[in-house]
């Protein structure tokens, strides 16, 4: 069973969380909501969420994939803890692991140096393109894979973004999107 944590800090963008934890789990993944400093998160609309486990309770070391959300100052708050940039150095060297990041959040993954020659999306703002440190925009499309790097772009996205996370860590995501109809509504 493929195992994969959403790092949550107060200010995260509700849909993108809570749709992909949502999605993962439908597809037989372990998708821990993984909290920085308290159990009781508020996302960036007042929604409260208790999280999983607080980040450093568990060895992430032991998951495939680490996964941030977007929102604000859910994002800046990701971006600017030293424990979530060295995971995201230690996925990214390592081949077999995976990162993915949505809206904002992309910021966190300039800040830690792993975008370096890679294609990557965000949140289509000139301030947060700008801390995609060393990448290369890419404005199509919904969802960007380079390597063991997914991005995407924002709220809207979050269906394609958590489709091709089950898809990338090998778990097809075929008949779930017929399940819940995406395949019908989203040709």
């Amino acid at each position: 069973m493929k195992k994969t944590a959403i790092l949550l800090a107060d200010g995260f963008e509700e849909i993108e969380a809570l749709g992909t934890v949502d999605i993962l789990r439908r597809a037989g993944m372990v998708c821990d909501m993984t909290a920085l400093a308290d159990q009781t998160v508020t996302g960036a609309h007042g929604v409260k969420v208790s999280a999983d486990a607080l980040l450093g309770d568990r060895d992430l070391t032991e998951y495939d994939m680490v996964i941030l959300p977007g929102g604000l100052p859910g994002a800046t708050t990701l971006r600017d803890d030293p424990r979530v940039i060295r995971i995201l150095q230690a996925f990214a060297a390592d081949p077999a692991k995976k990162a993915a990041a949505i809206c904002a959040a992309p910021i966190a993954f300039g800040k830690a140096g792993i975008l370096q020659g890679k294609k990557a999306a965000c949140y289509p703002d000139k301030g947060l393109i700008a801390q995609l440190t060393g990448a290369q925009y890419v404005e199509e499309g919904p969802v960007v894979v380079d390597g063991n790097i997914i991005t995407s772009r924002g709220p809207a996205t979050m269906y394609a973004f958590a489709y091709r996370i089950v898809d990338e860590l090998g778990c097809g995501s075929g008949t779930l999107k017929e399940d819940m109809l995406f395949s019908r509504i989203c040709k």
